[in-house]
Parts: C-alpha cells; structure tokens; sequence
C-alpha cells in the first residue's frame, strides 16, 4: 500500500490532470454540470455492480471513475467561482466531525445503534442541515431504496415497530387488501380488462387502487427486510441474476437443441429451469 505522501501526490496529480483537460481537451472543455449528471449516475451504477460482485479490480476502477466525476464538478464550481475541491473537502470534514461527537467531542458511544440513535437529531442540528427527519432522503432516489431510507430515518426517531414480528400482520393486511382491489377491479371491469364497456374514469380509478394497494404491499415488505436486517436492494438483484442465469440457461439448452424459445412449451422450458436451479 501507499505511503500519505504517494496519496496525497496522486490526489494532486489527478487535480493536475483535470486542469489539463478542462484547458486543452474539446470534450472536456464542453461539459457542464447537466452534461455530466447521466453519466454520473452511470458510472454510479458500474460501481455499485462491481461491489456487489466484490470485484476488487473493477470496484478499484469503478471508484475512480466516480472520483473523476468529484474533481469535474469541483473544477466547474471553481471556474464560477463557487467552490473548489478544497472547499468540498473541508465541507465533508467539518461535517463528519461534527457527526462524531463521539470521536471528536465527549459523548459516548459504545455500539454502531448508539451511534444511529442520535444521528437525525445530530444532523438537524447543523448549518443548513435537514429541517426535517426525512428530508434528507433525496427525491431522485430509486423508489425501493427510498423506501427503506425513508423507513431507516423514521426508526431513528423512534418510529418502528416495538416487535419486529408483528410486521407480518401488517404484510398480510397490505396483500389482502392488494387482492381485493384487484379482485374488485375485475369484476367491474377496470383497467385490467381494457376492452370491457366502462367509462374511462372508473377504469382509471380502479387502476390507482390496484398501483396503489400494490404500492403498500412492496413498502411493508421492505419494512420486513430492514426490520430482519435485509438489504431489499441487494436481495433483489441477487434474484435478478439468478433468473437471468437459469433463463439464459434455458435458451442455452434451446440452441443446442435447435429449437427458439417461442415454440417450446411451459414443460419443456420448466425441465430446463429446474436444471439450471441445481447448477446454483
């Protein structure tokens, strides 16, 4: 590993490099911060792959790609002369310190549930800091990792359940009411029969009841998962991919046999799928 010298030059490297860039580089030169919001949240997402695989090789990569995207912005905000790195690093200090008053002040803090414990209250506390407890969950957040941010913060303040168990009645209540609506929907021949004679208002009343009942079974599930200490996110993408596995293994098993996947029938694919499940 790297002596703090060696980091401290290759962070000043990488700044000098940028200046490059943003002087003598077309592209470079061009981008502001809209251009560069996609690709931002792009490179994010290449990073959060590579630390799911735990790829080390990539997740190095990853983050400097990342990093390039902090030394961009910086570099814009100092050519308007809003800030510059070092004001978004003192920034980062100033408030980490003030974050750990168990570190750097004397408070005590024994366990990382001490530490959570006081977290939103420290946090609305600060300069221009969250007014609220959830305000600080950001709106362009994905919808299942707000879910559980927002449910997070709340259990801060003390709003949770007092047994974690007793979540499942109220998963149980949100997938009976779900059913219902759709059930409902059904028989009034709502949005999910669209060709049935019904005026477009109840058809599009019904559809909001059904998303929304839906909408409330999703988010008490994720309650169940932080409450079991779950990451949703990551549980869902585990299943994301072994899906992807076991279909690509189906259609692997199609080709080899000649055959496309649209005229297989249910059995033939369901026998490859099961044999896929025991190569996990």
């Amino acid at each position: 590993m790297h002596t703090r010298k060696e980091k401290m030059e290759a962070f000043g490297r990488l700044l000098d490099v940028m200046d490059d860039l943003r002087e003598k580089c077309p592209w470079d030169r061009k981008q502001t911060n809209e251009s560069l919001r996609a690709n931002t949240i792009e490179e994010t997402y290449e990073l959060y792959d590579a630390l799911l695989k735990n790829d080390n090789v990539n997740i190095c990569k990853e983050l400097g790609d990342v990093l390039l995207h902090i030394v961009f912005y910086s570099k814009i905000g100092e050519e308007k002369n809003a800030f510059d790195v070092a004001d978004v690093c003192n920034q980062l200090c100033d408030k980490l310190i003030f974050r750990h008053p168990h570190v750097y002040g004397d408070v005590k803090a024994e366990t990382a549930s001490d530490v959570k414990r006081t977290w939103e209250q420290i946090k609305t506390k600060e300069k221009d800091g969250n007014k609220t407890v959830l305000s600080g969950v950001p709106d362009a957040l994905p919808s299942l990792i707000k879910a559980y941010r927002i449910q997070d913060k709340a259990r801060n303040v003390g709003f949770d359940w007092e047994e974690r168990r007793d979540v499942w009645k109220k998963v149980k209540e949100e997938i009976t009411e779900f059913e219902a609506e759709v059930e409902q929907a059904h028989a009034l021949g709502g949005s999910l029969h669209p060709d049935n004679a019904i005026a477009d208002a109840d058809k599009e009343a019904a559809k909001r009841r059904v998303t929304d009942e839906f909408g409330d079974v999703m988010f008490s599930l994720i309650n169940a998962a932080r409450l079991y200490k779950i990451n949703p996110d990551n549980a869902l993408e585990h299943t994301n991919q072994k899906f992807i596995h076991r279909f690509n293994y189906v259609e692997a098993k199609a080709k080899e046999k000649g055959l496309d996947l649209k005229d297989l029938t249910l059995e033939q694919m369901d026998a490859w799928w099961n044999e896929a499940k025991t190569l996990n």
